[in-house]
Order: C-alpha cells, then sequence, then structure tokens
C-alpha cells in the first residue's frame, strides 16, 4: 500500500488535540558543567508519539511550503510515526545533505507552518529530524552513493560550510571529481569553528566529512583562497569553481576601547572555548582568562552561544547587553530560553559607548548608555536611540562582541572580473547561484549575509543544478553587475 493511501486512512480528528510529547534534556546543574550537547531528543517510543501528531495536512502542505529545501516532511514524520527511522531519515536527506545538523541547529521554519503550532503546539520537527538521523547514521544508511563511470569534470569547492559541503555532494553524485579548498585547519566551516558542541557535536560534522572523503572528495585545509591560492589558479585546473565561503568577517562598533586585552570578537572567542586544541589554528591555542564578570554585546544566536560558552568556562556573571527589547530580538527564540535556564542576565534597551581599561590596558569596566525604540529601520525593526544621560558603569572583566558578521571582500578584491556589492557580497542571479566570472558559482552567506543553514542548503543546490548545465554546454543566466556599495 503506497503512503499516500496510508495517509488518507489515518483519521485527523483524532490528532488535532494531541498534547507535543516533550524532548529530553540535560539538567542544568550537570550541562553548564562541560560542552557536551544538552538536547538529547527522543527515543524510540517518543519519537513514534510526537510523529504521529502529524496531521498529514493535504497539498500544499504548509510546513513542506516553510522549509527553504522543501523538505517532504509529511512523508518523514509518516514514516517516523510507524517505526521506519531510517526510511525517514532517507526522506530528509533526499533534499538536505545534513539531517543531522539541520536536525539540531535549524531554527525549524517548517515548525512555524505547522497547523498545529496554533492549538497545542507544533510538532517538534528537527527533534525528530535529529533522532532519525542519528538513528540511519548507526545503521550505515547514510552513506553517499556515487556512479563508477566518471565523467572526467574536476570541480573546486572553496569552503566547507554547509554550502561547500552541499555543492561536492551533489556533484560527486553526478560523476565529478571534487576537490575542496578550507581555510580553517579542519573541514567544516561554521559548522566546527562557529557552532559550539552544547548544541552541536563536532563528531556529528566529522562523520559527514568522512561520508565525503569515502565517496572519493578530496580536502586541502589551511588554504585561503585569494591569498594562497587564486581563484584564476583554480580556473587553470578545474573545470567549475563554486564560492561557498559564508560571512566569517566579524563586525564591530567602532567605540573607544575595543583593542582593550579583554575585549574578544566572537569567533575567537567560541573557537577558543569550543574547538580541541589540535583543530584549532596556531594563533587561537589559549583559552580565553575571562574573570568573573562577562557581558556579550549583541542580540542574536551568536550572543548566546558566548554567553553559554561563559557559563561554562567558569563566569559567574554573564550578561547579553541588547538594544532593543525582546520583540526585536533575532535568533532562535527556544535556544535564548535556555541560555536564560542556564543563568545568563539579558539587559534590554542598552549599548556600550566606551570600554574602560586599567593602566595596563586590561578591561575592567564599560560605559553604558540606555535606549529607547523610536521608528522602524531598514530592517522593520524599531530604531534604537540612545536616552542623552542615561550612561552608568557596568563593571565587566571580560567582553565579547557578536554584533554580526560580513563575507570577506578578499574574494572580491584579488579577483578580476568577479562583481561584489554590500561590503563584499558576491554578486549573483539568486535562481542560478552564477557570479559575473564565467565558471565560477557561489551561494549561501556570502552571497546573502548571514543566514541559516538549511538556507545555505537550499541556495547551494540551485548553484549545482547551474554548475551542471554549465560543464554540459548549457546556457547560464549571469548577473548583471551593480554598483559596489561604499562603507
Amino acid at each position: 500500500m503506497s503512503s499516500e493511501t496510508d495517509f488518507r486512512q489515518v483519521s485527523r480528528s483524532g490528532r488535532v488535540n494531541l498534547e507535543p510529547v516533550p524532548y529530553l534534556k540535560r539538567d542544568v546543574a550537570e550541562r553548564i558543567c562541560d560542552f557536551e550537547e544538552v538536547i538529547l531528543g527522543y527515543d524510540k517510543e517518543l519519537a513514534e508519539d510526537e510523529a504521529s501528531r502529524c496531521m498529514q495536512c493535504p497539498d500544499p502542505q504548509p510546513c513542506t511550503l516553510s522549509c527553504p529545501a522543501g523538505n517532504d516532511i509529511p512523508e518523514a514524520l509518516w514514516q517516523a510515526s510507524q517505526g521506519n527511522f531510517i526510511e525517514a531519515a532517507l526522506v530528509f536527506a533526499a533534499t538536505s545533505p545534513l539531517p543531522e545538523v539541520c536536525g539540531r541547529v535549524c531554527p525549524n521554519l517548517c515548525q512555524q507552518g505547522c497547523v498545529l503550532g496554533q492549538r497545542n503546539g507544533a510538532i517538534s520537527v528537527g527533534k525528530l529530524e535529529a533522532f532519525v538521523s542519528d538513528v540511519a547514521r548507526e545503521a550505515g544508511a547514510l552513506a553517499i552513493t556515487v556512479p563508477e563511470e566518471k565523467t572526467g569534470k574536476h570541480i573546486a569547492v572553496v569552503g566547507s560550510g554547509p554550502a561547500g559541503i552541499t555543492v561536492a555532494e551533489d556533484m560527486i553524485k553526478l560523476g565529478h571529481q571534487v576537490t575542496v579548498y578550507e581555510s580553517w585547519p579542519e573541514p567544516g566551516g561554521v559548522l566546527i569553528y562557529g557552532i559550539p558542541n552544547f548544541k552541536l557535536e563536532k563528531e556529528v560534522v566529522g562523520y559527514k566529512i568522512q561520508d565525503l572523503r569515502d565517496a572519493g572528495v578530496t580536502f586541502i585545509t589551511n588554504t585561503r583562497v585569494g591569498e594562497d591560492v587564486m581563484i584564476e589558479d583554480l580556473q587553470h585546473e578545474y573545470d567549475a569553481v563554486f564560492l561557498g565561503t559564508g560571512a566569517g568577517i566579524e563586525a564591530t562598533m567602532g567605540i573607544p576601547g575595543e583593542k582593550l586585552d579583554g575585549v574578544w570578537k566572537s569567533t575567537d572567542y567560541l573557537v577558543r572555548a569550543n574547538v580541541k586544541e589540535d583543530m584549532r589554528p596556531e594563533d587561537k591555542k589559549l583559552v580565553p582568562d575571562i574573570g568573573r564578570r562577562v557581558a556579550v554585546i549583541g542580540g542574536g544566536d551568536t550572543a548566546v552561544d558566548c554567553a553559554r560558552s561563559s557559563i561554562r568556562l567558569g563566569a559567574e556573571e554573564v550578561t547579553i547587553v541588547y538594544r532593543r527589547t525582546e520583540a526585536e530580538m533575532p535568533g532562535n527564540q527556544s535556544e535564548r530560553m535556555i541560555c536564560v535556564e542556564e543563568g545568563t542576565q539579558i539587559n534590554y534597551l542598552q549599548a556600550p559607548v566606551e570600554y574602560i581599561g586599567d593602566e595596563n590596558g586590561r578591561l575592567t569596566a564599560m560605559k553604558v548608555i540606555k535606549m529607547e525604540l523610536g521608528e522602524p529601520d531598514a530592517s522593520g525593526r524599531r530604531r534604537p536611540v540612545k536616552i542623552e544621560g542615561s550612561e552608568f558603569i557596568q563593571e565587566v572583566d571580560t567582553v565579547v562582541l557578536a554584533v554580526g558578521y560580513w563575507p570577506d571582500p578578499l574574494l572580491g578584491d584579488k579577483t578580476d572580473n568577479l562583481a561584489t556589492h554590500n561590503w563584499g557580497l558576491i554578486l549573483t542571479d539568486e535562481m542560478v547561484g552564477a557570479t559575473t566570472r564565467e565558471g565560477v558559482f557561489a551561494a549561501g552567506d556570502n552571497v546573502h549575509g548571514p543566514d541559516l543553514v538549511i538556507t545555505a542548503i537550499a541556495s547551494s543546490h540551485q548553484a549545482a543544478n547551474s554548475m551542471q548545465a554549465y560543464l554540459e554546454g548549457q546556457p547560464v543566466v549571469l548577473p548583471k553587475p551593480k554598483p559596489r556599495r561604499k562603507k
């Protein structure tokens, strides 16, 4: 019997009032003492019960429409509800090369579309995706199948984060040779060097990298394209080039005292705190001596990650300082709630205006000003406005800046005919992934700015399709250059 027939036999009325099945997570007192994953998720019985809540909505299904990659979520949940966990995982893996990762770190846009969210609560799709993928991983069912006959084409992929992994897998499945260049010491990009272990264990990413290696993908690490090797060089050696370098250049606020000892940028801080020493670059071997009081500046997921890392590094007081209110706060609300549960305090409508140090250049305090909300800005959120005369001094031992990211402008600056805009974003046709340089494609955060893993995956699939068309000699639509915005 087909799954479509089975769907029609399942009563929706019997499920609409079912209560959500809580997933498991580690106790606060235990988890803040280490960097191991916090969310334990579901076991077999709990997974079946939660998946059985799915209404199996008729087309168009809002959960699938809400997923950038178009995951067939109802089919996956039906399989999970029947205990067919490997089959469920393969449904997720059909559209995402990183189901184990997305199940752990995706903010679950699909759940925002779930009709049950208006009733008792949306289905925990992400936790189910992680569970079934782990089951499939243990069974060896997530290996990459490649054709025996090779095309003779050789592809260069720059960056081994979500975008690079997606294109590498798509290309190797088509029979091409694939070589991935990564500037960090180990493959994985932001999945290894940007996301803390308590959200995503490094081993989970390592399994995927090994899958790619087993399929024939070659990784070259400690190599920065645009510096150690140029795109022109890659094009002489390879038939097509994909740029998936992400957005890893950290923004600063440009206020006095940012160079003081004790003021950290978020990636530097997270790498030192969360990555094993033998996987860190030479200039990031030492773990920060953070003292008792840590302030994290910013309101997104990275700020939350830095705050939670600070607690695990031994800070007694951890504060997130955010210039708007919670209503305007970006990032994953559930992760923010976990962060507060672990002991972080969030100070809304505040912003630092100066960092203060002692005679040795060591941070001791920061001057903070209170804010109020004015008219909406370009983002649609109400603009924070300083309240003159409201400054006060907050004593701190460490400050972590988590105020945003930009793509690395190096590739655009060093490569002829590679158009960029908005301070380094690579100009592409968003639906195609083709850059202004023939034979070079791009997708992910270096095209649209910092975003989600699943968003990078979706756009990278499109770029891979365009690369295949290019390799077959079919026409590829190229973007028109735009004037570069001045800083």
